[in-house]
């Protein structure tokens, strides 16, 4: 189980649905877009991890709003600003992907329990894989090394990708932390999978001031859980998961989680994630399609 610890920032349990204006919706990979949306200064401010349902407001269709992590937040006097960095994967970010700057998106949100602070750390170490790079870069933004009073050297960032075309999130990075880039080609940096730099690294870690910070596809979750089964380190991981609701209602995004000697139990990825401790979770099945990073 994990240490106590604190959250990275306030977290909010209030949840507000109102309607925002997209102010940029660009490319930033094949396949791959950041939205930035204007939102009312009453929008209360996400805790990393924290995700958001979204949905065009001027379009019937899709029906469903869909979950996106929070990838950047920023605040203003007169109003607030949501990244969300997303990958066009069905019919519902096919039509975000075409939406333009003016055009009314609808955010219900911030959803979920982000990350937590276990006491005591003095090194962090983050794992991202494609758009799971989105609530973990959200962390690194609000401050992760100061919040420890650590500098940015204390926290190192694997982040990988099938090519270096499709990294996404790098120039928000630099000079917060020790960036690890993989990808599966060897087009930039390590060629492989980013759990092969981890399981160098994970040694020469005291696991009474180490945390992982994890969000990724399945494959990378399923490596994690063994790499540091005998380590003691704890690992936060954030989920992708399908949802409808967001709010707990329609138990669409029910996971198992248990662990050894420990009865087998169903939570709810929207209300009692998306942040999971890892050995928690029973194994992640694989699925595809994965719209956000949620």
């Amino acid at each position: 189980m994990q240490r106590p610890g604190k959250r990275i920032s306030k977290m909010h349990d209030k949840k507000t649905m109102m309607t925002g204006k997209i102010s940029d919706n660009r490319s930033v990979a094949p396949g791959h877009f950041l939205m930035r949306l204007r939102l009312p200064s009453s929008f209360a401010t996400p805790a990393p991890g924290q995700f958001v349902m979204i949905r065009a407001a001027a379009q019937g269709e899709p029906l469903l709003a869909r979950p996106l992590s929070v990838f950047d937040f920023h605040r203003y006097p007169d109003h607030c600003v949501l990244e969300l960095l997303y990958r066009v994967a069905g019919r519902g970010t096919a039509l975000f992907s075409g939406m333009r700057p003016g055009d009314e998106a609808t955010v219900l949100g911030p959803l979920g329990r982000g990350f937590t602070l276990p006491a005591g750390i003095r090194r962090t170490l983050l794992v991202a894989g494609g758009v799971g790079v989105a609530p973990l870069h959200f962390l690194i933004r609000s401050g992760l090394p100061t919040v420890r009073g650590q500098s940015p050297g204390a926290a190192t960032f694997y982040l990988g990708a099938k090519s270096r075309d499709l990294l996404t999130g790098v120039e928000g990075l630099g000079g917060r932390c020790d960036l690890r880039i993989c990808t599966d080609d060897g087009s930039r940096g390590h060629c492989g999978p980013v759990t092969d730099l981890l399981k160098r690294d994970i040694d020469d870690c005291d696991p009474k001031e180490t945390v992982v910070f994890a969000c990724g596809p399945a494959p990378m979750i399923r490596v994690l859980e063994p790499l540091l089964k005998d380590t003691l380190i704890p690992c936060q991981v954030s989920l992708e998961e399908r949802m409808a609701c967001g709010i707990g209602a329609c138990l669409g995004c029910a996971i198992a989680v248990g662990g050894p000697g420990r009865k087998t139990e169903y939570r709810k990825v929207c209300e009692d994630g998306p942040v999971f401790d890892l050995r928690d979770i029973l194994p992640v099945a694989p699925f595809d399609s994965r719209e956000g990073c949620i």
